[in-house]
């Protein structure tokens, strides 16, 4: 068995073209989609970068490993304490490290770790190489060290490659000479010039007034992000340079897949394409940031293709991210680790059964303190801390309805809101009871002043 997990960072599932994107962003992607399982809710648990890969590595939630922000003592994973062996837990609970038990030969192409020093995310892996940019590097410094590999080590069995390309993440770096095929194409129909106006108004992270300020200070640096956004027709700047990155990265990502197909391993490698988080486009009047605990945030692309399992199929029940240990535990025949939070979804992708979980509580705590419920057409958010963008504290959406969350319905549907705390409650009481702290980190983060990057905005 090889496993190749294709973490493609800040990839929002609706502007794949898999996902009923109408423009031509990911045909390589959508390819394997075609051969797979594409699950349409799947959601990071905690977001953004560090708590997300943090909780996918581990198998647990953010407020059970400790991390749920980009800083102060919430960005770091707990200890054991006096209960800590020769080794660490971790080095055989983490997802590589509980396939590196089954025999796998495990490998990280990512340079995550180094920018958020999160070393505890190499955990498990028997190679963990590293460019050097600190991600900030294009996918054509990524492939070569990726094809690299590959050609030492893909026809070999047994192996679980972690390749992680950066382009969709803020600032869009694709190189200016790629042009952009997306020039002439129509804007998202939602993204009106009402709208526009309306978060023109907006003084808040990532706001179109703080993206301009951004320009200035910032992201002068890459061309494409230059221009002012003073008009209608400039908010297409923001829209095109993130769908240019996807191309780009979509075109490094084929050239991956054909060297399988070179090797004579692509039709039994397992090829997993997820992200750590998605990318506001516009939800709460926000731009190319991941910021929130909101549907533009947390939910994540899943395509799962695997030798012998199903082909072309959707499941469209409610996931975690951290759900794929488990998952990948039970096709492999090895029983789930028992600190793990996830649950798998294995029948999907080999019976086309449903396994999908009845609500998903979501955390955000580096922007803003946030959770939020996820369940049936709703999507409720609760925030403890704003990050100074003048959020109320409880947001309401029917996802069906209003998939871009223009309209709280808070107010209106105070029965929903009840049921979502209600559900919000449970799930807290459950986590609260079955860890060995009393410390819920989210408080954490407000006790020591708030999220890491409101502080900075404040400035």
């Amino acid at each position: 068995m090889r496993i190749l997990y294709l973490d493609l960072d800040s990839l929002r599932p609706d502007h794949l073209g898999c996902y009923g994107y109408q423009r031509n962003t990911s045909p390589n992607i959508d390819e394997i989609a075609k051969e797979g399982v594409r699950f349409t809710n799947y959601y990071c648990s905690d977001a953004p970068c560090l708590p997300s890969r943090s909780a996918l590595m581990s198998g647990k939630f953010g407020i059970h490993n400790g991390v749920v922000g980009h800083g102060g003592t919430a960005a770091d994973m707990r200890h054991e304490g006096p209960r800590r062996g020769f080794n660490d837990r971790l080095n055989r609970e983490s997802l590589p490290g509980s396939l590196r038990q089954l025999g796998f030969k495990t490998a990280t192409i990512s340079t995550f770790a180094e920018r958020h020093s999160a070393w505890k995310f190499n955990a498990g892996f028997n190679e963990v190489l590293n460019i050097g940019r600190g991600g900030g590097e294009s996918a054509e410094q990524v492939l070569p060290v990726a094809l690299k590999w590959l050609e030492d080590n893909g026809d070999a069995d047994h192996w679980f490659l972690h390749l992680n390309f950066w382009d969709p993440h803020t600032p869009y770096r694709t190189p200016d000479d790629y042009g952009n095929p997306f020039a002439n194409e129509p804007m998202p129909e939602w993204l009106t010039e009402e709208v526009f106006k309306l978060h023109q108004q907006k003084v808040n992270q990532h706001s179109i007034d703080h993206m301009n300020e951004l320009a200035k200070t910032h992201y002068y640096r890459w061309p494409r992000h230059s221009k002012q956004i003073e008009a209608y027709d400039d908010l297409r700047m923001i829209i095109d340079n993130y769908d240019c990155a996807i191309r780009y990265m979509d075109d490094h990502v084929g050239q991956v897949l054909r060297k399988l197909e070179e090797l004579g391993v692509m039709e039994d490698t397992a090829i997993l394409i997820s992200a750590d988080h998605g990318e506001n486009m516009g939800e709460l009047g926000i731009y190319s940031e991941h910021g929130t605990a909101d549907q533009g945030t947390c939910r994540i692309p899943m395509i799962f293709r695997w030798p012998n399992g199903l082909k072309g199929t959707v499941d469209e029940g409610l996931h975690y991210h951290l759900d794929l240990a488990p998952t990948l535990a039970s096709l492999l025949g090895a029983p789930k680790v028992e600190s793990w939070d996830g649950q798998s979804y294995s029948d999907s992708i080999v019976k086309g059964e449903s396994a999908g979980r009845e609500y998903l509580v979501l955390s955000q705590c580096a922007h803003v303190c946030q959770r939020s419920v996820r369940f049936g057409d709703w999507l409720y958010i609760r925030s403890y801390h704003d990050g100074h963008n003048n959020f109320p504290k409880e947001m309401l959406f029917h996802l069906t309805e209003d998939p871009y969350e223009q309209v709280n319905l808070a107010e209106e549907r105070r029965d929903i809101c009840k049921e979502a705390v209600y559900i919000l409650n449970e799930w807290h009481d459950e986590m609260m009871s079955s860890m060995d702290y009393d410390v819920d980190p989210l408080w954490t983060v407000m006790n020591e002043g708030g999220p890491t990057h409101a502080k900075e905005f404040k400035k």
